[in-house]
């Protein structure tokens, strides 16, 4: 039984609930519609996740400057996340109905870096946080994984905010099967594309 996918309520679909749309023109609406997009369609579970986790990134990659430098670049990074990341959420939720989905994946892992992580040098940058380029480098690395999961997630209705989306307890319930999908997905899509290709000769 082949797995199914969801197409997540707001996100990526024309307003008159039709087709997905293309990657472009989901660009063309978030410069157009900011507000429509970024602010009413704000992810809080991404804000709550990811300011979670980040935080506790810049902690360990600040230890060895001490406990005070530590704390203060967790809750830098705290505050940071839990104002930013719901728009980063937003985001990707907006994308997760693009297709094709290979160029949906490559708009957000190469448009999220660059947003997230030039305010978030900045920003450490101006507090002093000790281990700044281990700790954004950390974080990189973090935003790469995560922002490629949450892509997959969304486009099977899992993290997603408004009209149709389930609790975040329901959502985490479903997110270690759904991760255990993501790491096969490309392994499986591979070999598909193998035995395709093989019966083709």
């Amino acid at each position: 039984m082949g797995e199914t996918t969801l197409v997540p309520a707001e996100s990526g679909i024309d307003a008159d609930g039709g087709a997905p749309q293309t990657v472009g023109s989901v660009l063309k609406d978030l410069i157009r519609h900011p507000i429509r997009f970024l602010v009413w369609r704000w992810n809080w579970k991404s804000a709550v996740m990811s300011s979670l986790f980040r935080a506790l990134i810049f902690l360990f990659a600040n230890l060895s400057a001490g406990w005070p430098a530590a704390s203060k670049a967790m809750s830098t990074e705290l505050v940071l996340r839990l104002i930013t990341s719901g728009f980063y959420g937003a985001i990707t939720e907006a994308f997760a109905a693009a297709r094709p989905v290979w160029a949906a994946m490559g708009a957000v892992m190469v448009l999220m870096p660059c947003v997230n992580h030039s305010l978030e040098f900045v920003v450490h940058w101006m507090r002093g946080t000790p281990n700044l380029f281990a700790s954004i480098a950390s974080s990189v690395v973090f935003t790469a994984i995560s922002t490629a999961f949450n892509l997959y997630a969304m486009q099977r209705g899992v993290l997603t905010v408004g009209k149709g989306s389930r609790s975040l307890w329901d959502d985490l319930c479903r997110v270690v099967p759904l991760f255990f999908g993501f790491v096969i997905a490309g392994p499986r899509l591979i070999a598909r594309r193998l035995s395709r290709e093989g019966s083709e000769a």
